[in-house]
């Protein structure tokens, strides 16, 4: 971090801080030290010490110091090492990456310079150590700060050792409490339940007692101040002095403070009504929380009335075992339990033997859960849906994780991941895919939901250019259509083959089958697939002059309208605003609608809905007025696919038109301003290009500058691509392979935000110092 300038605003995403950070001087010193020389700091102790608070407080400390930002990413519900990479890019915006997501994340870090937080390492240790170890030696000016029970092992790695809080001797003066840490945030956590309370000459000798006996451990302490709000200090210090005999008595003394916190939780436990304390057990067997309904439907009967949820899970919020995250406008409140108050609960409903039941009521609510997204998620609660599955997206983890670790559960595996293809499409599309693979594979029987689950498939593997696992998939599909006379499948494979002829270019073949579906689709009833399919038939008329685009948008957009599906609604704007454009000179209304439907997919985050967007508006702005700003449109296009990972924009019909669209522009402005302008937009992050689509841009954003920095390995190949060399020659040249010469030329067009070689020479030749 030595010598690193400040950036403004800074980037990144970091939670909230929910209390009072307390105390910690001195770690936070070390912190810094130990960050500023080193690249990776792990930070260890024992649970409930303070580690990911002091890893918070920490990043958010240095945050404008890092120019791209920095990203923290909660691991505590992630137990499957191979989904490590998925959701690191998930948690840096890297919406869909290739089958290896390590190397997309090294190539996107390569020239950050961005510090990031993995907090609770441990459950995926091993994994860790060899991701940070390649992403540090892809990316020079990448930090990383872990928080662990354990050190990751890797080479260069700085050690912490997290202590608990510091507590005061027994006969220590009156003068030096404030100096205590410990009794400094047990005095803080006790105000929060009791306004008036202080520590004084009456009280302050148990006070001092009780942060003895629970070792400056904050969660305990934590734990312990919450019930003073119906105990005075002599009946806490009672309890604990009891918890903590029945512990040493019952099992080999462990770490003081590993006992400190065990003594806590179970003391906690203890002083909680019968009923909280079967509803603590079987809430753990939720992953990154839960919201009311799950907590009814999992978790009652046998003891628990589903009536009584509501208070039990009040009662448990009071004690402070359930954290709670307030509602919005899309979302129900939001519960969670702390990693060691959710293992505590885990291990109380395994010596009671019902684990494995409550695993499957947990996989049955989300099984439900699924089958009413696929039925109610094309309606006036289109984005809510869209919300709470992003954040239920843990427990769909989990079910499916248990489904495919169990024997026999493969089916069931397949009817959770099928009908959420839209939901992986949307975001999670390389791990949709995945586990869409793993299910078939697990439920080789020829059935209906086995049939829907290859469909399903099938339409991930084309996003991802799988076109031999695609044809594999929709052949065994249309034989079980066959099979079971299945009209509303056979609509869904002759949309899906459309689709993906309509992104190999054959235009008139796609709309064939396109309009196959969409009279299958009206058939069944099933307005999802009907809407999709008049997408798709507008925007392969509109590519192919067809004058039915017009029809074909409308269609989609009063549908949409009509069931007030705002997300569907966007991508029909989209069509409705193309043609517009084209077929009626319209650009002021087509603008109108692009930048409508940006709006409707921000709060959603759907980065490909808004490239598509932002590149129709390069097209409206290239063809209305094609000036510098139309240039720098156009680079921001591309900055948006960029961070969306999808790959639309280079397919056949979508890239024509950027053709044609920068072919005019640099007939007009000339070659020499439309690659600088070019280069500055496709350098914008998502947010800059966003605002200039949106006409929002600040002034600063829009100065000119270099549109990418190249390490001199780029600028040295950079030169020999102005040479006019081929891969093939710069790998002879320079001693290297052909495919790492491809991979340099590569990213040295992204970086540049350029689409030809020939870019890339023209700018050599003016930044011959670079």
């Amino acid at each position: 971090m030595a010598g690193s300038k400040p950036a403004a605003p800074a980037r990144g995403r970091l939670p909230a801080e929910l209390t009072s950070f307390v105390g910690r001087r001195r770690e936070l010193a070390d912190t810094r030290r130990l960050l500023s020389s080193s690249r990776l700091l792990t930070l260890t102790g024992t649970g409930g010490v303070g580690k990911t608070r002091l890893a918070l407080r920490m990043a958010a400390d240095v945050r404008r110091i890092f120019s791209d930002g920095v990203w923290f990413v909660e691991l505590a519900a992630l137990h499957d090492p191979a989904l490590l990479g998925h959701t690191l890019a998930g948690a840096l915006e890297l919406s869909q990456v290739s089958a290896d997501p390590t190397a997309d994340l090294a190539e996107y870090l390569e020239d950050k310079h961005l510090l990031l937080v993995l907090d609770n390492c441990e459950q995926v240790a091993d994994a860790c150590a060899v991701l940070a170890s390649k992403l540090l030696a892809a990316a020079p000016q990448l930090r990383i700060l872990a928080t662990s029970r354990h050190v990751l092992g890797v080479e260069g790695e700085q050690v912490l050792a997290v202590p608990p809080l510091a507590t005061p001797p027994a006969d220590a003066p009156d003068g030096d409490v404030a100096q205590y840490e410990s009794l400094v945030l047990f005095a803080d956590r006790v105000r929060a339940v009791v306004p008036e309370f202080e520590i004084d000459a009456s009280n302050r000798a148990q006070v001092i007692e009780v942060c003895r006996q629970l070792d400056g451990v904050p969660l305990a302490l934590e734990l312990a101040a919450v019930w003073m709000r119906t105990l005075s200090l002599s009946q806490i210090l009672e309890r604990l002095e009891d918890r903590f005999r029945l512990l040493s008595g019952g099992r080999p003394a462990g770490p003081v403070r590993q006992q400190a916190l065990d003594a806590a939780v179970t003391w906690s436990y203890d002083l909680c009504s019968p009923a909280e304390r079967l509803l603590w057990e079987r809430l753990s067997v939720f992953s990154g929380g839960f919201d009311l309904e799950g907590a009814e439907e999992v978790c009652s009967g046998d003891g628990i009335s589903q009536h009584e949820v509501l208070d039990l899970v009040a009662g448990l919020v009071n004690k402070s075992i359930i954290t709670r995250t307030m509602a919005t406008a899309h979302t129900v409140a939001w519960y969670d339990l702390l990693t060691t108050i959710s293992q505590y609960g885990g291990l109380r409903l395994a010596e009671a033997g019902r684990t494995r039941e409550f695993k499957l009521r947990h996989r049955d609510y989300y099984r439900a859960l699924t089958a009413a997204w696929a039925e109610d998620s094309f309606g006036p609660g289109q984005a809510d849906w869209f919300i709470r599955m992003r954040r239920e997206h843990d427990n769909l983890r989990a079910a499916l994780d248990f489904c495919l670790a169990e024997p026999g559960e493969g089916p069931v595996a397949v009817e959770i991941a099928a009908p959420l293809w839209n939901f992986w499409f949307a975001g999670f599309l390389r791990e949709g895919h995945r586990y869409l693979t793993l299910a078939i594979g697990a439920a080789p029987e020829p059935t209906p939901a086995r049939a829907l689950g290859l469909w399903a498939g099938g339409y991930l593997a084309m996003f991802l250019g799988e076109t031999d696992q695609l044809a594999l998939l929709l052949a065994e599909c249309a034989e079980l259509a066959e099979r079971y006379d299945d009209d509303p499948l056979r609509a869904r494979i002759a949309e899906v083959a459309g689709h993906a002829l309509l992104y190999q270019g054959d235009l008139p073949g796609a709309i064939a089958l396109l309009e196959e579906g969409l009279a299958g689709y009206r058939a069944a009833g099933d307005k999802l697939g009907e809407f999709d399919s008049l997408i798709l038939l507008a925007a392969t008329t509109f590519f192919l002059g067809d004058p039915r685009a017009d029809g074909f948008s409308q269609a989609a957009y009063d549908l949409a309208a009509s069931r007030g599906a705002d997300s569907s609604k966007a991508y029909a704007l989209w069509s409705v605003g193309i043609v517009r454009w084209r077929d009626h000179d319209q650009f002021d209304e087509a603008s109108r609608s692009f930048r409508e439907a940006i709006r409707l997919w921000q709060p959603l985050n759907d980065r490909t809905g808004i490239g598509f967007c932002v590149q129709a508006l390069s097209w409206c702005a290239g063809s209305a007025a094609p000036d510098e700003r139309a240039a720098r449109l156009m680079g921001a296009s591309r900055a948006v696919w960029r961070s969306s990972g999808a790959h639309v924009n280079e397919t056949t019909p979508y890239s024509q038109f950027d053709d044609r669209t920068e072919q005019g522009i640099r007939a007009a402005v000339g070659d020499v301003v439309f690659d600088a302008a070019f280069a500055q937009g496709a350098a914008y992050s998502f947010e800059q290009a966003v605002a200039l689509a949106l006409g929002e841009e600040r002034e600063s954003a829009a100065k000119p500058g270099l549109a990418g920095r190249l390490t001199r390995r780029e600028h040295e190949i950079a030169v020999l691509l102005g040479d006019g060399l081929s891969n093939r020659e710069i790998a002879a040249r320079l001693v290297i392979s052909q495919r790492t010469a491809e991979t340099h030329v590569e990213h040295i067009l992204s970086k540049l935000g350029f689409a030809s070689r020939a870019q890339v020479g023209r700018w050599v030749a003016e930044h011959p110092d670079r």
